[in-house]
C-alpha cells in the first residue's frame, strides 16, 4: 500500500573510604584480566536515514477516508504548584548545578514551566527560578525553562501506583505533538513517535571512562563491551551536550529511581530535549511519589541526553557522529548523535551492573515471576527464546520482564516499566502487551493508518527502507494486570536458562548442576536462522555472556560466581530449557510445541520435576527426565527424534565444538585464590 507522510554537581565521585557502609558502596572488587576474552553482542545494528522527510513518510499509510468523523475528547486538569518555596528553590538550584558548564562556576538560569504557556513572568508563583553568577556570555542572558517531572495536579495518589499517568502523560503528549514532528496519538491512545535515524542501540559507539578505579574493576580488551575513553574526552563531550541543552528554550528533567528494593535503590536524573525521551524514561524508571520527590535531593547518577546534536568527529576516540559515554567516577552519562531512547535504559542497566555487585548484589538480565505460594523463578534468554512469553503467565505474578537485582532481601525489579518488542504483535499472541498499548504508552517507529490511526504491527516499511526491525512499546509495569506492585519477591527457587537450539540436539529440558549452571550462564547460548548466499537456511550459534554481554561491566565469571553463591545459599535449582527444534535441525525437524514447553515450565514451578527420574546425555552430560506429564516421553531425549542417527551425532559434536570455542576466551580468567572454581566450570562443559 502506498505511503504518505507519516547530577550531579561537580566533583561527585563513587570512590568510597574503607569505612563506608553498604548503602554507600563497598570496598573495591579486584579483577584480573590478563588475556583477551570473547563474547558476542546481540544488539540491533545502527541505521541511518537518507532524509528526515523520508523517515516521516514511512510512518503513515494511505487508506480510504473514514465513513464517519473521528471524534476525540479531552479533559483538562488544573496545574497545581504545591511545592514549598524553599524546596522549589533548592530543586532548581540542583538542576542548575546538573546543567553547569565545566568552564563556569555555576549553572544556567533555570525557571520552571513551559515558556509557551505563560506570557508574563512577574507573578511570584508563576515562575520559580535560580539566577547564578556567570562570566558575561549570551547564555547568561536567557532562561532555560525546565519541565520537571510534570507532577500530578493536586489529586490523591495511590501510593502503590506511585503516579497519575493521565496528568503526567497529558502534558508530555501536548509537548510531543506540538513540537516534535512524527508524534501522533494512535487509535488506542498511545503516543507514536520516531527515534530518528537510528532504531537500535549503537554498541560500537558506547564508551566508558578508564581511570584508576575502573582500570582494575571493569572488563577490558577483546570481547568486552567496554570501549575505553579518557577523562578529558568525556569532559569535551559533556561540555558539548550541556552547551546544547542550555541553548534550548526548554529542557525536560526527570528525577526517578532504579530498583524497587528501597534499601538499594538509586536516584537518577535524566535531562533531555524531547518529550518523547521524558515520557519514555517516566515509564521505564520507577516513579517517585510526591512525598519521595520532596526528599529526592541530589541524584546518584545523571544522564545528559543531547541525542539530537552530534559529537565532534575530530574528538579523540570518536568514530562516528554518535557517542554514548559513561563516567563512573563523575556519576554521569552523555548521549550525542542518537535519539534512540533505548540507549538511556540500557546505559543505566550497565551502570547497575557496576554499582550492584559492589554491594554484593547480583544484577541480572532476566525475566522474573512468582507463584501464588511465593515460589520465584528467573528466566534468562536471548531474543527469540521465548523469555517474555514464558515469564508472562496469568497464573503467576509478574515481577519484571528484563532487569533485576538479587540481594540479601530477595529479588527486585530494577525498572518501573516494560520495553516490549512489537514486531508482528497481535492480540491473540500477546494479549497483555496488546492491551498495554494505550494512553501513556510510547510506541516507536510504527506504521499506522493515516485516518483511523490503527497501528499495523506487521508493516515492514521501516525495515524495507533499511532500518533495523526494532518496533517497541514502552509502558508502565502497572499496565500488566498480574504485575506485583511493589516489584519485589523472595529468593528464587528456580533459575531457567532458555535456548532456542536451531541445531535440534539439546533436550527440551535438563536439570543442571551448579557448575553446569555457571557454564551455560557464562555461555549465554541460542541459535538463530540466517539466510546464506545461495538461499539455503542454516542455524548460526549466538553466544552472549550472562545472556546480556552488551551490558555487563565486570568479567562474566564475576556474575557467574555470584549467581552460583546465591543459588547455593538459597537452594535454587538450575534448568536448561530448549524452545527450539527437535527431530533435526532447522529445515529438517520441527519446532518444539509451545504447549509442551509450558508443561515443562509448569512442572518446574510445581516442583514435580525435581522428583522425576533422570538419565544423562552424552557429550554435554545433561540430566534429562524420563517422563513429564503432558509431554511425549520420546522427545525428552533428542536422539530418539532424529531419523538419521549419524547426522544427529555429527550435529551434536559440531555444537559442542562451538561451545568450547566460545568458552576459550574465559578459561584463563582466575576466580578466587586458585583455579579450582574455574576448572570446575570447564569440566561442566561438553566433552569431545
Amino acid at each position: 500500500m502506498a505511503k504518505k507522510e507519516a547530577s550531579t554537581e561537580n566533583g561527585f565521585s563513587f570512590t568510597r573510604s574503607a569505612s563506608s557502609n553498604a548503602r554507600n558502596g563497598l570496598a573495591r572488587i579486584q579483577t584480573h584480566t590478563n588475556t583477551p576474552e570473547v563474547c558476542h553482542d546481540d544488539s540491533t545494528p545502527p541505521v541511518r536515514a537518507q532524509t528526515i522527510h523520508d523517515l516521516h513518510s514511512l510512518q503513515k499509510k494511505k487508506s480510504s477516508a473514514p465513513s464517519t468523523p473521528i471524534t476525540s475528547s479531552s479533559a483538562t486538569s488544573p496545574f497545581s504548584t504545591i511545592l514549598e518555596e524553599e524546596r522549589q528553590r533548592l530543586q532548581l538550584q540542583s538542576i542548575s548545578a546538573s546543567l553547569a558548564s565545566l568552564t563556569r562556576e555555576t549553572g544556567p538560569k533555570v525557571v520552571r514551566g513551559d515558556p509557551a504557556s505563560k506570557v508574563v513572568t512577574h507573578h511570584h508563583h508563576d515562575h520559580h527560578y535560580i539566577t547564578p553568577t556567570f562570566d558575561a556570555s549570551d547564555s547568561a542572558l536567557k532562561f532555560t525553562h525546565v519541565l520537571y517531572n510534570l507532577s500530578p495536579a493536586g489529586k490523591s495518589i495511590n501510593p502503590l501506583l506511585r503516579f497519575s499517568i493521565s496528568e503526567i502523560g497529558k502534558e508530555l503528549y501536548e509537548q510531543a505533538i506540538k513540537y516534535e514532528k512524527g508524534s501522533f496519538i494512535t487509535a488506542t491512545g498511545a503516543l507514536a513517535t520516531l527515534s530518528g535515524a537510528k532504531t537500535g542501540r549503537s554498541p560500537r559507539d558506547k564508551r566508558v571512562v578508564k581511570d584508576e578505579s575502573t582500570e582494575h574493576d571493569l572488563w577490558w580488551g577483546k570481547g568486552s563491551p567496554n570501549i575505553e575513553m579518557d577523562e578529558h574526552t568525556f569532559l569535551i563531550n559533556r561540555e558539548r551536550a550541556v552547551d546544547y541543552l542550555n541553548s534550548l528554550e526548554k529542557v525536560f528533567v526527570n528525577d526517578q529511581f532504579l530498583n524497587w528494593d528501597p534499601e538499594h535503590r538509586i536516584k537518577v536524573r535524566i535531562v533531555s530535549a524531547r518529550a518523547y525521551h521524558s515520557l519514555f524514561m517516566h515509564n521505564m524508571c520507577i516513579r517517585p511519589t510526591p512525598e519521595e520527590l520532596e526528599e529526592f535531593g541530589t541524584p546518584d547518577f545523571t544522564i545528559y541526553n543531547a541525542g539530537q546534536f552530534p559529537c565532534n568527529r575530530y574528538t579523540h576516540h570518536m568514530t562516528s557522529s554518535t557517542s554514548i559515554d559513561i563516567n563512573i567516577a563523575r556519576k554521569e552519562m552523555v548521549i550525542l548523535g542518537t535519539q534512540y531512547a533505548g540507549e538511556m535504559k540500557k546505559g543505566l542497566f550497565s551502570v547497575m551492573h557496576y554499582l550492584m555487585p559492589k554491594r554484593n548484589i547480583l544484577s541480572l538480565h532476566s525475566g522474573c515471576n512468582m507463584g501464588k505460594n511465593g515460589d520465584v523463578a528467573l528466566f534468562f534468554g536471548l531474543s527469540g527464546t521465548g523469555k517474555t512469553t514464558l515469564s508472562t503467565d496469568h497464573n503467576r505474578y509478574l515481577i519484571g520482564d528484563d532487569e533485576h537485582c538479587w540481594s540479601e532481601n530477595g529479588v527486585s525489579n530494577i525498572e518501573g516499566g516494560c520495553y516490549a518488542k512489537c514486531v508482528d504483535l497481535s492480540r491473540e499472541k500477546e494479549p497483555d502487551i496488546w492491551n498495554a498499548i494505550k494512553f501513556g504508552t510510547v510506541v516507536e517507529n510504527v506504521v499506522f493508518d493515516e485516518h483511523t490511526r490503527e497501528v499495523d504491527f506487521s508493516d515492514k516499511s521501516f525495515e524495507s527502507a533499511g532500518f533495523a526491525e526494532n518496533t517497541r512499546a514502552a509502558y508502565p509495569i502497572e499496565y500488566i494486570p498480574n504485575a506485583k506492585i511493589p516489584c519485589v519477591a523472595p529468593h528464587p527457587k528456580n533459575v531457567i536458562l532458555l535456548a532456542c537450539d536451531a541445531f535440534g540436539v539439546l533436550p527440551p529440558v535438563s536439570k543442571l548442576s551448579l557448575a553446569q549452571t555457571m557454564y551455560h550462564f557464562i555461555s549465554g547460548y541460542t541459535a538463530l536462522v540466517a539466510g546464506t548466499e545461495d538461499g539455503i537456511k542454516e542455524p548460526q550459534a549466538t553466544f552472549s555472556a550472562c545472556f546480556g554481554a552488551a551490558f555487563i561491566m565486570m568479567h562474566p565469571t564475576k556474575y557467574a560466581a555470584m549467581l552460583a553463591e546465591k543459588m547455593q545459599k538459597h537452594g535454587a535449582t538450575g534448568w536448561l530449557v530448549n524452545t527450539g527444534w527437535s527431530g533435526g535441525r532447522y529445515g529438517v525437524g520441527n519446532r518444539i510445541k509451545l504447549a509442551y514447553t509450558r508443561k515443562i515450565i509448569d512442572a518446574i514451578h510445581s516442583g514435580s520435576l525435581l522428583n522425576a527420574e533422570y538419565t544423562k546425555t552424552e557429550v554435554f552430560g545433561l540430566e534429562i527426565p524420563t517422563a513429564i506429564e503432558g509431554v511425549p516421553s520420546e522427545i525428552l531425549d533428542p536422539v530418539n527424534t532424529w531419523a538419521d542417527k549419524k547426522a544427529y551425532q555429527d550435529t551434536l559434536m559440531k555444537l559442542a565444538s562451538l561451545f568450547k570455542k566460545n568458552f576459550n576466551g574465559f578459561i584463563s580468567y582466575k576466580i578466587g585464590t586458585d583455579q579450582s572454581l574455574t576448572e570446575e566450570i570447564l569440566a561442566a562443559g561438553p566433552t569431545l
